[in-house]
């Protein structure tokens, strides 16, 4: 049985907290907010701490679920793996490429095992797309989005993740992790362009970016992230990959609110297109967000249990958020980012 802590009880902790509790190999030993209270009745009979540390002295966990805001992940991270932890943290890794590689290099030296939490890798949709696209041959074009028209409590979420994360850091390590699945090239330069379209978030914070990436292969390709109430839904879900050969597109997706959480991963199908012939691939019966969540910590509690070696996972989540944060730099500057090793 491998005893579990959880910190942070938002959408994705929340989530992670519930994967663990149905597991038959895991044991909730702790839950960790800054409230000190638990609302889900699932939930409800587990020790709940206010404080990281405390609860890692008192719980000796044997894995550690980081699911806090960006700006906590590597001290809360790198404080688990002292404490004796294996780490499971959400993504982004770390608020900046220094951070991220502290965290990477602290579970080397302390030989525990890393997972971030790149959901679409565990999505069998996904694989297919990536697969699919990977066929076809490079060098490749990207086109990826995600804007959400937040209002409410979504709306909040993103206002307080957009005091220390912009939205193409946020959403964008998903998808440029899609791009270096399928190309397997070196990204070299990245140029960002983002805008402050709403008084409600730091002065140095934008809510709409977009920017793109070259690899050496000579692939391409674009992403662009919008939170608020005022971006558009028109063509919000776009999720399309051209070859030389042809081109892969998903074609149902997320037909329903933009900052619907379950509709961010969704496929329904894919079209394949080859020049003269064009081929639908149904997809039905995907996962929801929660069965996402149920095997991302499958997916750790096994390596954990196995031994599995995690050291290119981590380099990958090193090479997505350093694009990513590239992308950053670029805006604020205004210069396009020469890439190096994230490392």
């Amino acid at each position: 049985m491998i005893r579990v802590l959880i910190a942070g009880l938002g959408n994705m902790g929340l989530s992670h907290a519930l994967a663990h509790h149905h597991h038959p190999d895991a044991q909730i030993v702790a839950l960790v907010n800054r409230s000190g209270t638990v609302d889900h009745p699932d939930l409800a009979a587990y020790p709940v701490f206010t404080d990281l540390r405390a609860a890692l002295a008192e719980t000796s966990p044997d894995l550690a679920v980081i699911a806090t805001y960006t700006d906590t992940h590597a001290d809360y991270a790198i404080a688990a793996m002292e404490a004796g932890a294996h780490v499971f943290v959400e993504k982004p890794l770390a608020a900046t490429v220094a951070d991220a590689a502290r965290v990477v290099d602290t579970a080397a030296r302390l030989n525990r095992k890393l997972g971030v939490g790149y959901i679409l890798r565990h999505h069998p949709s996904w694989q297919r797309l990536i697969a699919e696209a990977r066929g076809l041959g490079g060098p490749y074009v990207f086109r990826l989005n995600l804007n959400q028209q937040s209002t409410g409590a979504t709306w909040e979420t993103h206002k307080q993740l957009m005091q220390t994360t912009s939205p193409l850091v946020d959403c964008g390590v998903h998808y440029v992790d899609v791009m270096c699945q399928i190309t397997d090239a070196t990204p070299v330069r990245v140029n960002g362009m983002g805008l402050r379209l709403s008084d409600e978030i730091p002065a140095e914070m934008y809510n709409y970016g977009q920017f793109q990436v070259t690899f050496d292969d000579g692939s391409v390709g674009w992403y662009e992230a919008g939170w608020g109430p005022m971006m558009s839904e028109t063509a919000f879900f776009v999720k399309d990959v051209v070859s030389p050969n042809g081109a892969v597109s998903i074609t149902d997706g997320n037909k329903g609110n933009s900052d619907d959480v379950d509709g961010h991963t969704r496929v329904g199908g894919l079209l394949v297109h080859r020049p003269g012939r064009d081929t639908i691939i149904e997809l039905p019966d995907e996962p929801g967000h929660q069965q996402l969540c149920d095997a991302e910590q499958a997916w750790i509690l096994d390596a954990i249990s196995t031994d599995a070696d995690l050291s290119r996972h981590m380099q990958d989540a090193l090479q997505s958020l350093a694009i990513c944060l590239a992308a950053d730099e670029s805006i604020r500057t205004g210069q396009s980012i020469q890439l190096g090793d994230p490392t």
